[in-house]
């Protein structure tokens, strides 16, 4: 029986002989450089076309997840037809302020993040946040 001086040194030998065993391939979901890009490309398309046919800045915010380059909760789908976005929006400080959303926008943005496919709802919410 090794002597309790040995047991630390045989542990490291162990993990040292074990390391060039226990390679683990990277994930698959990662996205590439490319694919972050766009998507950020596509969350700042999205947020503006929906600031835009809200009335702009002056009278209308989106969401807080509309600033976020992935497009975080706001992004609901991302496939080979696109990027869906769905978030909510109201006047400027409605989400600061604790005031539930006027506006609930759907826009779909193409895979690449350079052109608006189609704004499939603009108008009340559906819904409230979190419900």
């Amino acid at each position: 029986m090794p002597s309790f001086r040995l047991r630390p040194l045989l542990g490291a030998l162990a993990l040292l002989l074990a390391a060039p065993l226990a390679h683990v391939a990277p994930a698959r979901a990662q996205m590439s450089q490319e694919q972050a890009f766009q998507r950020g490309r596509a969350v700042n398309l999205a947020r503006m076309r929906g600031e835009m046919i809200n009335g702009g800045l002056g009278v209308y915010r989106p969401a807080i997840c509309m600033y976020e380059r992935s497009g975080g909760n706001c992004l609901v789908r991302s496939d080979a037809e696109g990027l869906l976005f769905r978030f909510y929006g109201g006047v400027p400080g409605w989400a600061q302020l604790g005031q539930p959303p006027t506006v609930e926008t759907e826009i779909l943005i193409a895979p690449d993040g350079r052109s608006v496919l189609s704004v499939l709802y603009n108008g009340p919410p559906r819904t409230q946040p979190g419900v």
